[in-house]
């Protein structure tokens, strides 16, 4: 099945059993009725399974082309899952540009918990093997990064951790499997914050896990029951309607999002543009050898370097909407400084690039004219 179909039917059954429902229903119940002392019919209680979180679990494993999917009720619940496979003095080398939500959990609530983090730049892979010692569990790659774009090569991260007998996860969120499939390339778990693309309508709050190996799934399943952070059923409906767009959107916002990149490189005021899809960034080619596309997330810096102009452009913007979050059907524009990476010491943003005149974009599906026309005027303004 192609990638496109599996969008609409991977992992589901064709009509459900019951009244022909095209749709999977939504299954608001939280218990099961059973004939007998563990006797039921698949599910007991909905914190250990729900329909329509399976149907949806089903879905986004397919979509990964993995084996078993886990629904979250956030992006960062399902981080926590992961973190949760580890024990006192284990370390784990992460991205040094990351989310500032998942800065903040390893360092203010895992670090204290005993497990150690090394924050490193992965752009060059083989500097990898360089923090690697006998108490390295994980390898946590985040490509592209959020906010500065930076590509990581997941398939030479994969050999590395493999020659070490370490696990890799790759938070696939801005790429979405539209755009790269991690397992594919060598990944053992890949992450979404489901709150953006999948779900792509600025609509729920979820996360997801997607993995290959039955007992590295096992383990996740038995953390997410043990802990509870699941989504409801409403919220599974919501995500799973929204995969079965997720390739037409995809295409609009990597179309868009290159439209905006190329007028924001243009134009005088503009100081540095970060997107994988310019011939001149850093990594462009394992971009193109480990993406279809450069997608629809952009960051850009002013010319006068100030969060003074960078407060007065994303003020002055009328189509793109100034907020947090990403990967929904309207344009948004962020000030990482202040907004998504404010948990993170100003010392340690400053090193990776997260200056105060930086601005994210995501680049959603409108009309492109109009998307580089609001920006032209907020920027000349």
């Amino acid at each position: 099945m192609k990638f496109n179909t599996k969008t609409i039917h991977g992992g589901q059954e064709e009509t459900d059993p019951a009244y022909g429902s095209v749709m999977p229903p939504i299954y608001q119940t939280s218990t099961y009725s059973q004939t007998t002392p563990g006797g039921h019919k698949g599910f007991e209680y909905s914190r250990s399974g729900n329909p329509t979180r399976a149907a949806l679990e089903r879905s986004l494993a397919s979509i990964e082309n993995g084996n078993y999917g886990l629904a979250f009720g956030s992006g960062l619940a399902a981080i926590d899952a992961v973190m949760k496979l580890f024990k006192p003095g284990d370390e784990i080398i992460s991205t040094n540009d990351l989310y500032g939500g998942s800065y903040r959990l390893f360092t203010k609530i895992f670090e204290n918990l005993g497990i150690k983090y090394r924050f490193i730049g992965m752009q060059d892979a083989a500097g990898i093997e360089d923090h690697i010692n006998e108490n390295t569990k994980l390898i946590w790659v985040e490509t592209p990064t959020n906010p500065m774009m930076n590509v990581i090569d997941i398939e030479a991260v994969s050999k590395i951790a493999k020659k070490h007998d370490l696990l890799l996860a790759v938070d696939n969120t801005f790429a979405t499997p539209y755009l790269q499939q991690p397992l594919d390339l060598g990944a053992d778990i890949v992450m979404h914050s489901a709150t953006k693309y999948l779900g792509g309508h600025s609509d729920v709050v979820m996360g997801s896990l997607v993995v290959k190996e039955k007992e590295l799934a096992d383990k996740l399943y038995f953390i997410q029951n043990a802990s509870g952070a699941i989504c409801g059923p409403q919220d599974s409906f919501l995500v799973l309607r929204g995969i079965k767009t997720l390739h037409l959107r995809m295409q609009r916002h990597c179309e868009n999002g290159e439209a905006v990149a190329r007028f924001l490189k243009s134009h005088p005021r503009v100081g540095k543009v970060y997107w994988p899809g310019f011939e001149d960034h850093p990594n462009h080619e394992v971009a193109k050898k480990q993406m279809k596309g450069f997608g629809g997330m952009i960051s850009f810096t002013t010319k006068e370097n100030s969060l003074a102009s960078a407060t007065k452009i994303v003020e002055n913007l009328k189509v793109f909407t100034l907020a947090e979050s990403l990967g929904g059907v309207e344009s948004l524009a962020g000030h990482p400084a202040s907004m998504t990476h404010a948990s993170i010491p100003q010392e340690e943003r400053a090193k990776t690039g997260i200056v105060d005149s930086l601005i994210r974009l995501s680049v959603g599906v409108e009309d492109e004219e109009d998307l580089v026309a609001d920006l032209k005027q907020a920027i000349e303004a």
